[in-house]
């Protein structure tokens, strides 16, 4: 490209790449008196008997650049902005245009326009920070990066009346109205939060370097920050998704090298965003880090940063929802389908919350000096706080239960869950966390189902951690009739129901001796199972007739109680107690699995 720059003097320029080559006449060429650098080069360079030959390499800024400075040497009015100063200020530099080679020469005017008006303004300072990303340590040795940040710093920290948004932002503002009929809160200065969604336009290096600036000044409130992260995030991270197994897919080297570079942005980008997570709790939401989470997991960041954010997740996992924890897993080492792991360390995080430091034997001895002085309001409010953490950390914990429980529900559907994943995740709350058992139930019903090779020891071992006491009505019909369940867990819901009828009629029979016994005798397999009654000479039409299951004429009529001491038929056999008319109303599958417990003890020749 040749530009032929006649109405400043008789000289060309023609560029090639990064190279200017000036060929013009000395003693006609005004650059020379305001530009060190040129001087030395001509001092340098070859000279004809009409023509000096001069290169330039590298010049910050190319030709534009080039220009602008040109027009000032001649006396030509110049137009500068947010978009150019930097490439002005850069090119200045390189010519070495200051004040030792003429009094207001062109860096001198430069800095008076930098620091007045673009500095001045909200949006110039954004702007001129972005430009600086292509002049990379022209701007930092300059300072010109680091000026812009500290302005939108002090701005974000000043009272947001007496930030100046500059000319081109308001005029944008007053589009805005124009457009949509009312004043966008984004553009509005006065709403807190007015500041991220601008800054969220800036690259990850410098957006870190501004809020970092913004967070040392300790003016933000925490849950500020949290919000401009979020913004940020969803500006920079709208469709990570789709790089979930691409590699897998991609067959041309070049996109997958173009994929695995597009990976790595998205690794530093979410690195740097959880370094600048706030640390108090709340501050950032639930949903937001879990969100961070599954990035992670895709894009398969530092283990480091994904253990942070597990952390984090974990101060207040009260507040997630079972969609949030539905992390997928993208291990090459592991088949299934959400990363359970992950969310086992956070329920470890959760736990670890609810758990005092221990005491060190200094701080009790002082802590002894001193009760005796202590003031009795002191001990009280000291004691009041105590009962409110405590009844803090309390409901924290039944909320995260029936976190759990429906969160096993969704994974108990993966065919690939190992058992002991699951009883893991069911395991990681304690057991008073747990005021009802209906949708534990639900879950280990749904693993049943989608894990029918269980033997019969798994079965029993996945049912262990389900309390029957705890479960509904309604569950324990449907249990009552389940037949993937283990013997013994139907027995002890059918139990259960009767205890509950009879609590209903207003009084509770206690469970006979034979049943505790065979409920003992699955507790404790050793044992020898000769000893059901523990007295040889009870009524057999007190209790339930185990007894009758070693013989090979028992049949089912043999395992029907008389739930009443008392008569259950008048004189004429016509009415029946409330309680036996509460068994006859059992469906006729738990009547089924009485005739399970009538076949277990039969040899094979009945």
């Amino acid at each position: 490209m040749n530009r032929h720059c006649n109405s400043y003097g008789k000289f060309n320029s023609s560029v090639f790449k990064n190279l200017i080559v000036l060929t013009f006449s000395i003693t006609q060429f005004p650059l020379l008196s305001k530009c060190l650098r040129l001087q030395k080069l001509c001092a340098d360079s070859p000279e004809t008997s009409q023509h000096q030959i001069v290169q330039i390499p590298d010049l910050p800024g190319g030709v534009e650049a080039f220009e602008l400075c040109a027009k000032f040497c001649y006396g030509i009015t110049i137009t500068l902005s947010a978009y150019n100063i930097v490439s002005v200020r850069c090119a200045a530099e390189y010519f070495q245009m200051t004040e030792d080679v003429e009094k207001g020469n062109l860096i001198y005017k430069l800095e008076v326009f930098f620091n007045s008006c673009i500095l001045h303004g909200w949006r110039d300072s954004i702007i001129t920070l972005q430009s600086t990303r292509g002049f990379g340590v022209w701007a930092e040795d300059l300072g010109i990066t680091s000026r812009c940040i500290d302005a939108i710093a002090s701005k974000v920290l000043a009272h947001p009346s007496k930030v100046s948004l500059s000319h081109s932002y308001s005029r944008r503002i007053r589009d805005d109205i124009s457009c949509n009929g009312s004043e966008s809160l984004i553009h509005n200065p006065t709403t807190k939060g007015w500041w991220a969604e601008d800054i969220a336009e800036l690259g990850i290096d410098l957006y870190w370097r501004t809020m970092i600036a913004i967070k040392s000044g300790g003016k933000v409130p925490g849950n500020l920050i949290g919000d401009a992260l979020r913004i940020y995030a969803s500006r920079w991270l709208p469709n990570i998704s789709k790089y979930m197994n691409i590699e897998k897919e991609i067959e041309s080297d070049h996109e997958l090298d173009s994929t695995r570079v597009i990976t790595s942005k998205h690794k530093l980008l979410l690195e740097s965003i959880v370094s600048l997570l706030p640390a108090e709790k709340g501050a950032v939401s639930s949903s937001f880090l879990l969100k961070l989470l599954k990035a992670v997991n895709i894009v398969k960041a530092s283990s480091s940063t994904k253990m942070e954010l597990a952390r984090r997740v974990g101060i207040q996992l009260e507040d997630a929802t079972v969609n949030d924890l539905l992390i997928p897993s993208l291990s090459y080492t592991n088949d299934t389908i959400y990363d359970v792991d992950v969310v086992r360390t956070i329920l470890e995080q959760f736990m670890l919350q609810g758990q005092s430091p221990p005491t060190s034997p200094l701080r009790t001895r002082r802590n002894s000096e001193r009760r005796g002085s202590r003031s009795a309001e002191n001990a009280d409010f000291e004691f009041q706080e105590s009962r409110r953490s405590s009844s803090t950390s309390h409901s924290s914990k039944l909320k995260v239960a029936k976190l759990v429980d429906g969160y096993l529900q969704e994974i108990a559907r993966d065919v690939k869950l190992p058992l002991s994943k699951f009883l893991a995740i069911a395991d990681s709350v304690p057991d008073f966390a747990r005021l009802e058992h209906d949708d534990l139930y639900r879950a280990i019903d749904t693993y049943l189902k989608g894990h029918p090779e269980l033997n019969k020891s798994e079965r029993k071992r996945l049912c262990r951690i389900l309390d029957c006491k705890r479960l509904s009505v309604a569950v324990c019909m449907h249990a009552a009739q389940n037949e993937m369940l283990p013997l013994r867990v139907v027995v002890q819901v059918l139990f259960c129901e009767q205890a509950r009828a009879a609590t209903a009629g207003g009084h509770v029979n206690e469970l006979p001796r034979n049943i505790k016994a065979l409920l003992s005798a699955h507790n404790n397999p050793g044992k020898p199972t000769a000893s059901f009654s523990t007295n040889a000479t009870t009524a057999a039409d007190d209790q339930w007739s185990v007894s009758g299951l070693k013989s090979p004429k028992s049949k089912v009529s043999t395992l029907k109680p008389k739930l009443g001491e008392n008569k259950d038929l008048d004189e004429n056999g016509e009415e029946k107690s409330s309680k036996a008319k509460t068994l006859c109303m059992l469906p006729n599958r738990p009547k089924r699995m009485f005739s399970r417990l009538c076949s277990i003890n039969r040899t094979p020749s009945h």
